[in-house]
């Protein structure tokens, strides 16, 4: 049975909450909005082992039970961890208001873009670091002076709320706990309490969806009131996305048998499972209306588009013919393109010829003048389509960008036209551009490596 308890602080509170009220720490953050639910001050309490030592921290998160979670909310202002609370800028060292000597290379342990996909949080065994992808620069970090480790740091858009999780071998949270960060105050603000350990975790402005092992809750932002609970597939990937235009609440997620997707449309109180492969799914996208889903199984040669209302399969791209780990999706803010990433080392663009608002009976071959220029990816081989084996008749990516093998990436298309952004474990960062005409290589237009940001070129 879940539980709702509260703290003494606003439930989230607003810039001016701030010391002082006539400096913004981080202008390059957004207030968020303020709600007009606030959690009653009268259940709040202090967990005992919220905020403890790196291995009080790991002991209490083993002590939780596999099974579903149970969320609860603690919190209390004299039981927040000590952190550095200077941040650096983009143009300054990022290392100067850290420590008087120079801090060690951290260790990436978790990447996202925000939503919007112009920004991207990197989670480290010392803390977490923000930056922005065009112009590509590090908007602030924070580390943090005990354990450290952040394994999930989830965005909201630009503003100042953001989801943390612990990770690594010095966890700086249990990760049985999604913390919600108030970067306005430096510090956690409220927690969600789960019997395991925290997979994902997915934001918009009016929900905030926690993904364990096999299952997702749901919760209201304004009052973390607890909205849906779903079972799900073994989950140890954290999949699931959600859609981001506000009036329209799409949810997919792992459905209950290999291979299934299970989606749910809130508005129209509908759920819808698809059987998307055969072997389980690896990777899934959902464009920002929630009308199409790309999906690719643990095969990882073929991508599938799928209507979501319906469940009709629109288009089928392939990747390559061997087997390959797909390490990220992406559609384009039109639904023109799709990227996908994989342990191959290259990053594939696809052409898509669907019309996001089409039903499965009404597939276009040319979604748009755009698509006409692009040139063919299909094989050379169609005169005589139904013969030869279906490998032969697949739509192939119209554009690739190569990168070094063993190290794992996720792409993203950029804000300027036909770029995408590719981020890598490794610290890289690449912006690269496609020509949507004559396709081929993409061109790099931009390298970094955000974990030594003096060394950029």
């Amino acid at each position: 049975m879940a539980t709702l308890s509260a703290r003494s602080t606003p439930s989230w509170p607003l810039p001016e909450t701030n010391p002082n009220p006539n400096h913004n720490p981080n202008p390059d953050f957004l207030s968020v909005p303020q709600h007009q639910h606030a959690i009653s001050s009268d259940q709040s309490h202090t967990s005992e082992d919220s905020f403890s030592s790196p291995q009080q921290r790991r002991d209490s998160a083993d002590k939780h039970d596999e099974d579903g979670g149970i969320p609860s909310i603690l919190s209390s202002p004299s039981s927040i961890p000590s952190l550095n609370s200077t941040f650096s800028r983009s143009n300054s060292n990022p290392n100067d208001n850290l420590s008087s000597t120079q801090s060690p290379i951290p260790n990436l342990l978790h990447l996202s873009f925000n939503q919007d996909h112009g920004c991207f949080a990197a989670g480290t065994d010392q803390g977490f670091r923000i930056y922005n992808c065009d112009p590509f620069r590090e908007i602030f970090r924070r580390d943090f002076d005990n354990g450290g480790g952040i394994g999930v740091a989830e965005m909201l858009f630009r503003c100042n709320i953001l989801a943390i999780v612990g990770g690594g071998p010095d966890p700086q949270y249990p990760l049985n706990k999604v913390m919600i960060w108030d970067d306005h105050q430096s510090r956690c603000i409220g927690e969600l309490s789960f019997r395991s350990d925290v997979r994902a975790v997915r934001l918009r402005r009016d929900r905030i969806i926690v993904v364990l092992e096999q299952k997702i809750f749901l919760y209201n932002f304004a009052d973390l009131k607890l909205l849906h609970q779903i079972e799900t597939f073994p989950n140890p990937k954290g999949l699931c996305e959600v859609s981001q235009v506000s009036g329209s609440l799409v949810l997919v997620c792992p459905g209950l048998q290999k291979g299934q997707v299970r989606v749910e449309h809130y508005a129209s109180k509908r759920t819808k499972f698809i059987m998307a492969h055969d072997s389980r799914i690896a990777c899934f996208a959902l464009t920002q209306d929630g009308r199409l889903l790309a999906t690719a199984s643990s095969k990882g040669t073929l991508v599938r588009i799928y209507n979501t209302s319906d469940g009709t399969l629109m288009q089928e791209v392939r990747r390559g013919a061997d087997r390959a780990e797909i390490y990220s999706l992406a559609f384009s803010s039109t639904a023109q393109w799709l990227a996908v990433s994989s342990d191959k080392g290259t990053v594939h663009v696809f052409s898509l010829k669907v019309n996001p608002g089409s039903s499965g009976n009404d597939k276009s071959t040319s979604a748009s003048d755009h698509n006409l220029s692009v040139p063919s990816s299909s094989s050379s081989f169609s005169f005589i389509r139904g013969v030869l084996p279906k490998y032969f008749n697949s739509e192939w990516s119209v554009a690739q960008f190569r990168l070094h093998e063993g190290s794992q990436y996720i792409v993203a298309f950029g804000h300027q036209k036909n770029t995408v952004v590719i981020l890598g474990m490794d610290g890289s960062f690449y912006r690269c551009q496609f020509d949507p005409v004559t396709g081929g290589e993409m061109t790099q237009l931009e390298f970094h490596n955000f974990l030594k940001p003096e060394e950029a070129f």
